[in-house]
């Protein structure tokens, strides 16, 4: 028994590592399409040997796999951090023994089948329905740095790579195990063997080659947009207790103000300005206006017709009210309650300001989930959750160029992304239905420190660019702040933790990809498959063979 325990081990380690690489280590992606083969392996050896307990081991892989990639957590909250690690490999856990359960009544395939339908189902509900949510390791984000390969998500989305990703592992997985248990030969004639091994190599080899016509043939759009990214590197663990937001406000005025000029003395053409998720606070949603940071920025655009500024800030809705007014609510005085929201704005300098408010927050540290169930426990915590609130529809923040007169001459959409809510690609086409024709991604990632933490979070924006073929234009408080164009290419990009401006241009775009106009498919077949396989499973399990 040691030595299958020992075994086991490898395997649950081999398997750990090969999953984890794509996310740690740039251009590795097609290690994932392999990953899977040594838990699969290990599964199979544990029926060839009678071992009925296999949980701690698959667990444990997933385990692995959650610490190595996502441990960064636990810089912002160990307890949040270690509850993600370990809740999300239960998840995955519970998804594979589920699949144990399945061979128990299923013949064939089909047990495989079942695996992959109900891995991607799960991943679809943790994206669409789940108020805990933590999408962070999707299968199909193994290739975000890998951009060339999925050119196709344009078509599929996210859940197109995890289907990818099952396809391949099954595939190999198939073929590996009839020749080590010596059916590839007794049980498949030549033409089987052949069509086996030649239905692989396709699935190995025509999606990354699909992809790279795609890339290559892809040709971006000729209108442009000047862009300036200001990242202020700001700590935010000490935001205001090493300096004042009236100072912030100057070092970021200070920051983009030799860009304002140059492009007064080049020619005016229109320019946007990024500022970075959470720059100011305070703000009160229906007087936006009596912001001092607010107001500060009218007065610099005000004589900068074609400038707009979008920028990220904490805002609050004031809700007279006797009762609570909304399950996040929270009293400020007698008969006056309030809402937060993480938000971001555009400004310009005709006092002309559009808000959107972040709608995928971070479980416990910006969302109480359930709050029927969570809140009477908060509440006898003193509150440690956060109850911001988001609203129910993408919109977008429109940059306007206008004239001396005042009048608008042109306008460009913009969806903006709020830090977590880039993660997400069925929730970021929402912008492009909205009308956007060039996303932004205003963040802070700065919480995790120089970790891996940061860099995965900018490699899936390039993701969102192929989904949408929208230009994106990121910026960071303390990096990594970037342009990214139509097909997911990092143009160019800040370093970690540095006061930079980083200038281009972002490319507005009005086609709309199949993938924004017809949704996750993939995700949707995925779950109707697996729901039917299920209830296939649970006749199996309540009526007996004979009956049957």
């Amino acid at each position: 028994m040691k030595r299958i325990w020992g075994i086991f081990a490898a395997l649950s380690a081999l398997s750990a590592t090969l999953l984890s690489l794509p996310f740690l280590v740039p251009g590795v992606g097609p290690f994932s399409l392999v990953g899977l083969i040594p838990l699969l392996a290990m599964d199979r050896l544990a029926d060839r040997e009678g071992v009925k307990r296999l949980w701690p081991w698959h667990y444990l892989t997933f385990v692995l796999w959650n610490a190595a990639t996502t441990f960064w957590v636990c810089n912002a909250t160990v307890g949040g951090g270690i509850f993600a690690v370990l809740a999300n490999s239960l998840q995955m856990s519970l998804v594979f023994g589920l699949f144990r359960l399945g061979k128990r009544k299923m013949k064939g395939a089909l047990p495989y089948i079942f695996l992959a339908a109900a891995w991607i189902a799960w991943e679809r509900w943790y994206l669409t329905s789940a108020q805990i949510s933590w999408p962070w390791l999707v299968l199909g984000n193994s290739f975000a740095t890998n951009v060339k390969a999925v050119q196709w998500y344009e078509w599929t989305g996210t859940l197109g790579g995890s289907l990818w990703v099952w396809a391949c592992n099954l595939s190999l997985f198939g073929i590996l195990a009839s020749l080590r248990d010596g059916s590839w030969k007794s049980r498949f004639n030549p033409i089987a063997r052949f069509s086996a091994v030649l239905s692989c190599l396709l699935l190995f080899t025509v999606p990354p080659v699909v992809s790279r016509i795609m890339f290559s043939r892809y040709e971006g759009t000729a209108e442009t947009l000047e862009t300036v990214i200001a990242q202020p590197n700001i700590d935010p663990y000490n935001k205001f207790q090493a300096m004042s937001q009236e100072e912030q406000d100057s070092l970021l005025i200070r920051q983009i103000s030799p860009y304002i000029t140059e492009r007064d003395t080049s020619g005016g053409d229109p320019l946007l300005i990024l500022a970075p998720e959470t720059f100011t606070s305070g703000l009160i949603t229906r007087d936006i206006g009596s912001s001092p940071t607010v107001q500060r920025f009218h007065s610099l655009l005000r004589d900068h017709p074609g400038v707009n500024l979008l920028f990220g800030a904490t805002s609050y809705t004031l809700i007279p009210s006797q009762a609570r007014p909304t399950p996040y609510a929270r009293p400020l005085q007698e008969g006056l309650w309030y809402d937060s929201h993480n938000s971001a704005l555009i400004a310009d300098g005709r006092g002309r300001d559009e808000i959107y408010h972040k709608s995928k927050l971070v479980v416990g540290v910006e969302m109480m989930p359930y709050p029927a169930l969570f809140r009477p426990i908060d509440e006898l915590l003193g509150g440690v959750m956060g109850r911001d609130v988001g609203q129910k529809e993408r919109s977008v923040l429109n940059f306007q160029d206008f004239g001396p007169d005042g009048a608008t001459t042109a306008t460009v959409p913009i969806g903006c992304a709020i830090c977590y809510e880039s993660v997400y690609g069925e929730f970021c086409t929402g912008y492009v239905k909205a009308g956007a024709t060039v996303l932004s991604v205003i963040t802070n990632d700065a919480w995790w420190g120089d970790t891996p933490g940061y860099r995965q979070h900018l490699a899936y924006s390039s993701l969102r660019a192929i989904e949408t073929r929208r230009d994106i234009a990121r910026c960071a408080n303390t990096g990594i702040s970037a342009f990214i164009n139509q097909r997911g290419e990092i143009v160019s990009k800040t370093s970690w933790w540095e006061q930079e401006t980083l200038t281009g241009t972002v490319h507005p775009n009005s086609f709309v990809t199949f993938f924004v106009r017809h949704g996750d498919i993939t995700g949707r077949i995925c779950t109707f498959v697996f729901l039917l396989l299920l209830l296939a499973l649970l006749v199996r399990c309540i009526i007996p063979e004979s009956q049957r």
